[in-house]
């Protein structure tokens, strides 16, 4: 059967409910639209996915990023260790407060940043290390945080894609020194838009309250420079409707992640780090062989399909040709070989039983995997 026969499968659904809808009415017509108590109350609700920690809300995760390394000081003559198998919105942070991202390797199976890899770009201006949770799956914060602790740097954990995800029972967000998160539409949960910062540090989740609005808490009484990066009451109410539905859509991503582990054959299926709870934002398989031609043949079959990331962040225009990171030359073999490798498919919760079956089918007619 064609792919033009059959309805094709999404690679990503975002769910917008009658209860988002409903939410972001209220708001509207309460006049009460920005920074107002529909973002405090999911700051507070938001806090229970990382261990209690405080949340300050901004408008995206990007933002979160950005305004979390300037909250700790992070600026012009110091770098970041983050893993150049991310999107770019980890090193843009970096980047856009001054710093220089130093880029490390990734686990071959978490596909998240190696710690060894991280010990190894530790030097004299490293300031912080940036780990991210990619696809759903806890970077091994349980080797990379005592690393941290070691030489005195923070650890700004970018869990954009990780909401719920823990390791050994702490929850991502709640190891480093701020977790970041994002609620853009194709996130296991959204807001329309948005970011979240966690940190169990009072002085810099202030800091961060202060640096999303203008460096003030009481209007016109600034305290330090700041800029506009506040969540819109809208985005909050969307967001705290979300967060009620984030644990049956976590279970049923691992219950579609878990069929998909039974029945593919062809591919190599995504691991699972002992002690790691995964939350499957993407489930993401290596392909051997001509990968253009898998995903070719996965559309035909109407099976949504994607690469993050084909481009390793150092080969990108704006760290390959300009900045101390264009001048270095990067080992980063794992990365490369995942940058080839990956293929994303559907696993989101609204997917059927029979559309398990038809992607499972799709993926066992590709090239055996060695």
């Amino acid at each position: 059967m064609q792919g033009q026969d059959i309805e094709p499968i999404a690679a990503a659904k975002p769910v917008i409910g009658e209860e988002e809808i409903e939410a972001a009415v209220r708001v509207l017509r309460s006049g009460r639209v920005v920074q107002g108590p529909e973002v405090a109350a999911f700051e507070e609700e938001f806090s229970a996915l990382v261990g209690g920690r405080a949340c300050v809300a901004v408008n995206s995760g990007t933002s979160a990023l950005q305004l979390t390394l300037l909250a700790l000081g992070i600026g012009a003559g110091d770098e970041v260790i983050v893993p150049s198998f991310s999107f770019a919105a980890s090193a843009n942070a970096v980047r856009l407060v001054g710093a220089e991202p130093v880029f490390a390797d990734i686990d071959p199976d978490s596909f998240c940043l190696d710690p060894d890899a991280a010990a190894a770009a530790i030097g004299p201006r490293t300031a912080a290390i940036m780990p991210v949770h990619l696809y759903g799956h806890p970077a091994a914060m349980d080797r990379l945080q005592p690393l941290a602790d070691s030489h005195g740097l923070a650890v700004v954990e970018d869990a954009a894609q990780a909401h719920g995800a823990s390791l050994h029972g702490t929850q991502v967000g709640a190891f480093g020194s701020a977790g970041c998160f994002s609620f853009y539409p194709t996130k296991n949960m959204h807001a329309l838009e948005g970011g979240m910062v966690s940190t169990a540090d009072p002085a810099l989740a202030r800091t961060l309250r202060l640096l999303r609005n203008q460096g003030m808490e009481q209007r016109y009484a600034n305290e330090i420079v700041g800029a506009n990066m506040r969540m819109t009451d809208v985005a909050a109410a969307i967001g705290r409707e979300q967060l009620k539905k984030l644990p049956g859509w976590t279970e049923q991503r691992r219950a579609n992640a878990k069929a998909l582990d039974a029945g593919i054959t062809t591919v190599v299926t995504p691991p699972v780090a002992e002690g790691a709870e995964h939350v499957y934002h993407q489930y993401t398989v290596r392909v051997h062989g001509d990968r253009d031609a898998a995903q070719q043949r996965l559309t035909e079959a109407g099976v949504g399909n994607a690469v993050y990331y084909p481009t390793p962040i150092h080969r990108l225009t704006p760290y390959a040709t300009s900045g101390p990171s264009s001048t270095r030359e990067w080992d980063l073999p794992q990365t490369e070989r995942a940058a080839a490798e990956v293929v994303s498919l559907p696993v989101h919760p609204s997917l059927t039983p029979r559309e398990i079956e038809r992607i499972v089918a799709a993926v066992n007619t590709l090239e055996v995997a060695r």
